[in-house]
């Protein structure tokens, strides 16, 4: 940029990306002209505002640079307006009544603080794409970005509060993300033949394989080749684009994987998360495969999320939730985190809340749905020695010793992991598990910043409070006064913290106990987007027209997503599986009749076999009409009052048909079964 730019467009760019200037009029030509070049020489002829709707797929509407000049010449042409601004109709995008479909003028604009990118199609075919923030024509936020984008300056605000009261001067407070993300790819071929994974991203049947992950042998196993392959193709293209990616390996499922990109900048990390989805499903394509991010795609086998580490840093590299820096600043912070998960329970289980999710959460490779915060023995201790007005000391490290001379003590962490708890401290982030593979990590961080940031500004104006008019403090004079206000807030928060097995029954119990919620169904969390502790939480982040557009997109989103997993399974039943199941029972019936009218001895198996599967195919044919009816019976309802009914009824409507199906397909001919099985679909195997 400095090369090819002016001085003073170089500088106020460079601002506009710290966020610390608006971008200048008078340099945007400039930029724009830097930008269309750029792109022209790497082969783009297109360029287009790229911005993330609230319908979890990015969306953008390319235009060429070809123009006309006054004598009607062809020539390219990039106005720092074409930059700045776009005008996509956004009267198909879900917007959850911020305005009407025929009200269909929406506004994008370049966000400065994510860089513009070439995007390569694969097929010959380059695109300049321009990160933007996409709203309204009465300028509300229709996307993910601008809510996270104003979560950041609210975060920002709080955290150089915090650091200023303990004598640390900074400009600049952000929180960091590492979206771990987890995935699942197969065989192309393969799935083009499951109606059900094209259409919904998930099997809505399919009976468990013989073997599945019983044998705990794919866990961190080594690569196939042809995953390398694709892996080395996706890695190289998000290097190309700016985009970490750090670390690779197997997960507990068979065909599940795992990548992890270095921690940025939240904003940044979500972008490049959600393009390096992307890059995924495109290079999967090139070696015929499919990446599935749905998170349970395969019932009865683990499935994927998302696992969001988060924490506050400074742009002088000051992470915030380090135990070994500012002992103030860093139980401030804790307390602020457990204060906030502790009065925002339902409005965080609201935020990963999904029809995907739905299905995984509370198994054995998500946390329930119980909020609770895990912090590990050390700082469990410190956090109860500050409610008992003990003294506290930092652990000594302690050595593992393997009992083998020539390898040294190992270092331990001050504290293990806790995989079944909802957020965990895991020694300098918290790791939001729960939140799903196909989610848009936007809303649960903007979700993480708002509360900690108003939780952490309500501890801080009671430090105010509390040092009064006493001025120019050391640390030692404020740290009686800080654990004053830390105490109260620890203790009647506490009951939040958990370090135990968060799958156990004993938990659960002890969890209503401590008056903790137990939302089993995310459906049910929405209406914590509408009380007063989320309006309060999401001041200068959402407003109430926005909050309340956000519930309704996402009690929407789970209906339909509900409506057509239903139509999938209703389809293929009676389209596939049922004359399946009459093609087998009517060959077995004419064999055992040709046995009859042979007058020799019946076959009690195959007597035995009609019998079950006459009974399975009028149990699922009763059951299918049942959820026939359902659907018909709600064909005029509210979004509310179908959504209830899909909670509470329909989806157990769907499983009992399932069951059937499951069942049919362990005891039909293997040849006559009309979809690939999950043992083709994980292992390749007829």
């Amino acid at each position: 940029m400095e090369k090819v730019l002016p001085k003073r467009a170089f500088s106020n760019l460079q601002a506009a990306i710290d966020g610390k200037e608006k971008l200048e009029s008078q340099t945007t030509d400039a930029i724009a002209e830097a930008l269309k070049s750029w792109a022209i020489e790497n082969g783009a002829t297109h360029y287009a505002h790229w911005f993330q709707p609230l319908n979890d797929a990015f969306a953008e509407k390319q235009d060429s640079f070809l123009s006309l000049d006054s004598r009607g010449a062809p020539i390219e042409q990039f106005h720092g307006k074409d930059l700045l601004r776009g005008e996509p109709d956004a009267s198909s995008f879900p917007s959850g009544s911020l305005r009407s479909t025929h009200a269909a003028r929406g506004y994008t604009v370049w966000d400065t603080s994510s860089s513009p990118f070439l995007w390569d199609e694969g097929v010959g075919v380059t695109t300049l794409c321009i990160p933007a923030l996409f709203f309204s024509w009465e300028g509300d936020a229709l996307d993910y970005k601008i809510p996270l984008l104003r979560s950041e300056e609210k975060i920002q605000e709080v955290g150089c509060r915090l650091l200023n009261l303990y004598g640390i001067p900074t400009e600049k407070v952000f929180s960091t993300l590492g979206p771990h993300q987890e995935y699942f790819v197969i065989e192309r071929s393969l799935f083009f033949k499951r109606p059900d994974l094209v259409l919904s991203g998930r099997t809505v049947c399919g009976a468990k394989p013989p073997k599945s992950q019983e044998l705990e042998d794919h866990y961190f196993g080594r690569f196939p080749d042809q995953m390398l392959s694709f892996m080395r193709d996706f890695e190289d293209a998000a290097e190309l684009l700016g985009i970490p990616v750090k670390t690779r390996h197997k997960e507990v499922a068979p065909r599940q994987y795992e990548v992890v990109p270095l921690f940025e900048k939240s904003s940044i990390a979500i972008d490049h998360n959600f393009l390096l989805m992307e890059l995924m499903k495109k290079f999967a394509r090139k070696h015929k495969l499919v990446c599935l991010f749905h998170e349970k795609p395969f019932a009865g086998i683990n499935g994927s999320g998302k696992h969001c580490n988060w924490s506050l840093a400074t742009d002088s590299g000051l992470n915030l939730l380090d135990p070994e820096g500012n002992p103030l600043v860093f139980l401030t912070l804790i307390t602020a985190v457990i204060h906030a998960v502790y009065e925002n329970a339902s409005l965080l289980r609201a935020s990963i809340a999904s029809p995907g999710n739905q299905y995984r959460l509370g198994g054995d490779e998500a946390p329930p749905a119980i909020v609770s915060v895990y912090l590990g023995d050390w700082l469990e201790g410190v956090i109860e020695k500050i409610i008992l007005g003990k003294s506290m000391e930092m652990p000594l490290p302690r050595g593992i010793d393997l009992g083998i001379s020539h390898i040294p003590l190992y270092q331990a962490d001050a504290s293990d992991r806790n995989r079944t708890s909802f957020f965990a401290f895991t020694g300098n982030t918290f790791e939001f598990r729960a939140v799903g593979a196909s989610a848009h990590c936007g809303f649960p961080i903007c979700v993480l910043n708002s509360m900690i940031a108003d939780s952490l500004h309500l501890i801080l104006d009671e430090i105010k409070d509390v040092i009064g008019d006493q001025k120019n403090l050391s640390l030692e004079e404020l740290h009686p006064l800080v654990l004053l206000v830390l105490r109260k807030h620890l203790s009647e928060t506490s009951a939040v913290i958990f370090g135990g097995n968060a799958y156990s029954d004993e938990w659960e119990r002890e969890a209503k106990i401590r008056g903790l919620p137990h939302i089993r169904c995310g459906i049910a969390s929405l209406e914590s987007l509408l009380d007063n502790k989320a309006k309060r939480c999401f001041l200068s982040v959402l407003s109430e027209r926005e909050l309340h557009s956000r519930y309704e997109t996402l009690v929407e989103r789970y209906v339909k997503s509900m409506h057509i997993e239903a139509r999938i399974l209703l389809n293929l039943f009676h389209t596939k599986i049922l004359p399946a199941a009459l093609h087998d029972q009517k060959r077995r019936a004419k064999s055992l009749i040709a046995i009859q009218d042979l007058g020799l001895k019946e076959n009690l198996c195959q007597t035995d076999f009609l019998e079950t599967i006459s009974s399975l195919i009028s149990q699922t044919v009763d059951a299918a009409h049942q959820l026939e009816k359902m659907l018909k019976q709600i064909e005029d309802f509210g979004w509310e009052a179908k959504a209830k009914v899909f909670s509470e009824i329909g989806s157990t409507k769907m499983a009992q048909v399932r069951a059937c199906i499951d069942r049919m397909e362990e005891i039909l001919d293997h040849s006559l079964w009309p979809m690939p099985k999950y043992q083709e679909l994980l292992y390749g195997v007829q």
